[in-house]
């Protein structure tokens, strides 16, 4: 697990997220935080185990993870533990304890550290604006190195980091897409970085029919060899 000094330096990022929400509204969905007793503006801005070499790097939070204070742990999150599970301990977890215990393991973020009203992606400016201290949480305190981003949003999130014409390529050819891995070099505003190895799946959610029945094999072939 991580040390006491990582901690500390997460937590000030968490302030400083925190701080930020406060400067300026963006669209939240407080009503989800009222019935978690959550404050809204307190980010979850990851879960898990800063020095697992696996992380996960979602979209954004749901009712669930608003709930319970840890990305990735809504219907589409257990899909993705319970593969993960799978994957350490050669058998399907057997309930909600099972699936917690896998945080000891990996690393969990999202895009932006907030619930959107009604789930809806949040628009361009608000994850910009959240963008820095994402990139100094995947730089500076997470010390892994195969980030496996789910859907859409969260893998494109990763475009500024890289050739424009070599990310598209990659993203428009669906045998290399979730097969293949792009190593990224992301950096922060004060010019530190560090380079990741990019392997992105489809979001796990039952409404991505096309992929939904697929996805435990390519997680299976994703974390293959690099889970202990």
């Amino acid at each position: 697990m991580s040390g006491g000094g990582s901690v500390g330096r997460v937590d000030r990022l968490k302030r400083a997220v925190a701080d930020e929400a406060a400067r300026e509204s963006f669209p939240i969905d407080l009503p989800v935080y009222e019935a978690a007793g959550m404050d809204p503006n307190e980010p979850v801005l990851y879960a898990g185990n800063l020095n697992a070499t696996v992380g996960f790097f979602g979209r954004d939070l749901g009712r669930d993870e608003v709930r319970c204070g840890e990305p990735l742990i809504g219907a589409a999150g257990r899909k993705v533990r319970r593969g993960v599970h799978k994957a350490l301990f050669g058998e399907d977890p057997q309930g909600s304890e099972d699936l917690s215990r896998i945080v000891e393991h990996v690393f969990l973020s999202n895009t932006v550290p907030y619930k959107p009203p009604g789930n809806k992606v949040y628009p361009e400016a608000v994850r910009r604006r959240f963008r820095p201290f994402v990139e100094e949480l995947l730089v500076e305190r997470w010390s892994g190195s195969v980030l496996i981003s789910l859907g859409n949003v969260a893998t494109r999130w990763f475009r500024p980091y890289l050739d424009r014409k070599e990310f598209d390529d990659f993203w428009a050819d669906p045998d290399r897409r979730y097969r293949e891995t792009l190593p990224v070099e992301v950096f922060t505003s004060e010019g530190r970085s560090r380079t990741l190895l990019l392997a992105p799946l489809p979001h796990p959610s039952p409404l991505n029919q096309r992929w939904y029945g697929l996805f435990p094999g390519l997680l299976e072939d994703r974390l293959r060899g690099h889970l202990c």
